[in-house]
Parts: C-alpha cells; structure tokens; sequence
C-alpha cells in the first residue's frame, strides 16, 4: 500500500555528488523530506524522492554545494500526460470502456443445471417461449416470474431457481424422482406382454400374469403371451372378477429376420487440387461480417476455425473472431471392384450382426450371399433367430353396470 501512494504522488530517481552529499542527507531529513532506497558508489549517491520533496531542494543544493541530477521520472504524474499525448490509444480505451459498460446491462450466456429427463433441446425452447435469449435486456427479465413460468409449464419440476451473475443467466432445477402419475395412468390397472413377430416359442418362464402361449406354438404379430388379467373363480368355475397385474415373463421366440444393403458400381471422390483461400470475419452473438469476397472456386468445401478473445471469454460477451478456409476440388468418378465390393458389403453385415449380438439374439442359420442388381453390388441374408420377446401393453378396464371388461 505505501509503495502504491508513493506511485500515486510521484517520485524522482536522483543522484547526488559534489562536496557533502552526507550534509545533503541530514538536511533533507531536518526538513522532512523523505529519501529512500539509498545507494552509494564511492563518492556519488542515488537515492528515490517525492516530487514536493524535489521542489524544495534548491535552498539545501546551494547551501551543501552539491549537485542534484534527475535519472528517472516515476508514477502517475509522470505517466498520464504521456497517455493523454496518445489520443489514438485513449479513444480505444474509451471505446472499451463503454462498450464493456452497455455490454453489461444484457445477459450475454444462458445456463442450465439439473435437467436430466428434461433435454437441454427443449428447455431452451421453452425459455425463447417465454421471451428469454441470449442478447437480452437484464431490465426485462422477471426472475420470479420466470422461476413460477418454469414450475408450472414442468410438472416434474419440484424447485426451481434463477439468478444473474454478470451477464450470464444461471437456471438450477430439481427434478421430481418419483414418477409422474396421470389421470390415465391412475386408471390402469395392470400390463400384457404381446409379441412383435410371428414366430414359434422356444421356451417361456412366467412370473406374474396368465399364460396365453406354451412351447412349440406358433404365434402372429401383435398375439397376446402372458395377460395381465387374472381372473378369480366362483364354486361354480365361473368367472366372479378379474385381477389386473402387470405381466412378467421371459419368453424366448425363434424367428425369420432378413438383412440386405446395397452398394452402386460407381461412386464420386473429392479429390483436393492444393489452392486453397481465407476469409476471415467477426460474429457477435448470431450476427457475423465477413471480408468481402466474390466466390473463390468453381467447386469448393470450407473448414472453419473460430475463436474467442480471453477478454470477451472473461466477461461472457459472445464476441468471436475466425476464418472459412475454401479448398478447391474435383469430383472424380471410381468403379468399386469386387474385392472391394465384398470387403464393404462384409462390413455392414458384420456391423448388423453385431448390433444383434449386443441385443442378446442367438442367430441359429444364416443363408448370405452378394450378387448384382440394378447397376448395384447387393448382399442379402436370411437368418433364422431366437430372441426373449415380450412388449409390455397397459391394460385398460371399465366398469359397466356390476360387470367388469376390458379394453
């Protein structure tokens, strides 16, 4: 702190000689004026003082008969007329100052926390709904009205909170845990488990609900296995109600699948002729200026390097600065061979089989075979699988009269 007041008053680096440069000292320090940062080198001194101190030296200089020579002229008294001389720097340093200044009254950079069931997608369209963007007034911004907005449009939001910190605006949210129950889902009472192809029952474990298939039938898409209607029994083995659970079996199912994927004779590759051209340009916020610039190639693509000033990045202000490099191509046109053909085609079969393998099915034949078709290399496989089916179906039921039905 004292070496920052000595910055503010200014101060002179100064050499003294001549006939007592001791005498010199001692008087300064009968007068009060302060000297520091001593140094001698055989009969010379040098020393740091105020700027006051060094107007009242003359009467010392003369009376010691010493000689007083300023080295080096230091803090703020010294430096701002030196700035002040360079209009072109105080006008940018003005500029940037007021810029940072009205740049601040906006929200600049939208975050979000806590969203996991709800998409970071939807969200922010749910907030450009409501008015709130990037490139806002703060001003304009009711946080509370926003928080309750948020509450009342999502359900499954238990707490919600909205804060300004700068020019970024930070939105924490709780989601409810539990699951979220509707008047629809109130009403059902239990689930079935249905298939989704046609094909024959290996084998079938039932945990919860009836039964509807055994091993060895054969059942068509969209056939109920396993009911999630249990019915209950009067003396009589007639049906008195029904229970309704949700069904639960492991149910192995051997079935037809079909693969088949094509790939032209004839393909198009870039190939790259080494001219190349830059364009550079400034984006603020969602507005971008470019470098004037007629189209710089018949055929072209671009890659694009952006980046932000760490002063910008600081602040949150989107401010960014980047070029479109354009590279000059042509489009050459190739015929796929055979061995090519069958190592692609192989490729994609592989990656459907493995895609299988990851969902649990068993491939018990498989007939593949490549052939042309249609200016085309064509592979086509049949496969004979097994596979646990089993999609679940909410059961619904209505009461008519006494009598229960399902829907």
């Amino acid at each position: 702190m004292v070496e920052f007041l000595k910055y503010v008053r200014g101060y002179l680096r100064i050499r003294v000689s001549g006939f007592s440069p001791e005498r010199f000292m001692n008087l300064c320090s009968n007068k009060g004026i302060l000297l520091w940062k001593i140094e001698r080198e055989g009969d010379v001194y040098y020393m740091n003082i105020h700027l006051d101190g060094f107007r009242a030296l003359r009467p010392i200089v003369r009376k010691t008969g010493t000689k007083v020579a300023v080295l080096e002229r230091c803090g703020l008294p010294f430096f701002l007329p030196k700035l002040f001389r360079r209009k072109a720097f105080i006008g940018g340093l003005m500029l940037a100052v007021a810029f940072w200044m009205i740049s601040s009254l906006f929200i600049w950079d939208i975050q979000t926390a806590g969203n996991y069931r709800i998409t970071d997608d939807v969200f922010h369209t749910f907030l450009r709904e409501q008015q709130v963007a990037v490139g806002m007034k703060k001003s304009e911004l009711d946080i509370g009205a926003l928080e309750k907005e948020i509450r009342r449009t999502f359900p499954e939001i238990t707490w919600a909170s909205a804060r300004l910190s700068g020019t970024k605006l930070l939105i924490e949210i709780k989601e409810n845990d539990a699951p979220i129950i509707t008047q629809q889902a109130a009403a059902e009472k239990g689930s079935e488990l249905v298939t989704d192809y046609d094909g024959t029952i290996v084998a079938i474990i039932v945990r919860s609900g009836v039964p509807m298939v055994k091993v060895g039938d054969a059942v068509a898409k969209g056939d109920v296995l396993v009911a999630g209607n249990v019915p209950v029994y009067n003396e009589d083995a007639t049906v008195r109600e029904y229970l309704y659970v949700d069904a639960d079996a492991d149910i192995w199912l051997e079935h037809a699948m079909s693969f088949s994927a094509r790939l032209p004779f004839d393909y198009i590759q870039k190939e790259y002729t080494g001219r190349t051209r830059k364009r550079f340009y400034l984006r603020i916020g969602n507005h971008e200026w470019k470098m004037p610039q007629e189209s710089p190639f018949l055929v072209y693509d671009s890659l694009i390097r952006e980046s932000r000033p760490l002063v910008f990045e600081k602040l949150s202000i989107p401010v960014y600065q980047g070029s479109y490099t354009y590279r000059e191509y042509k489009n050459v046109e190739h015929e796929y061979t055979l061995e090519q053909a069958e190592t692609m085609l192989s490729e994609k079969l592989r990656t459907f089989l493995a895609s299988l393998e990851e969902k649990g099915v068993q491939i018990i034949e498989k007939d593949v075979k490549i052939d042309t078709n249609g200016g085309s290399w064509v592979i086509s496989g049949q496969f004979t699988v097994r596979e646990t089916v089993g999609r679940s179906v909410l059961i619904e039921k209505s009461v008519i009269g006494e009598t229960e039905v399902d829907e």
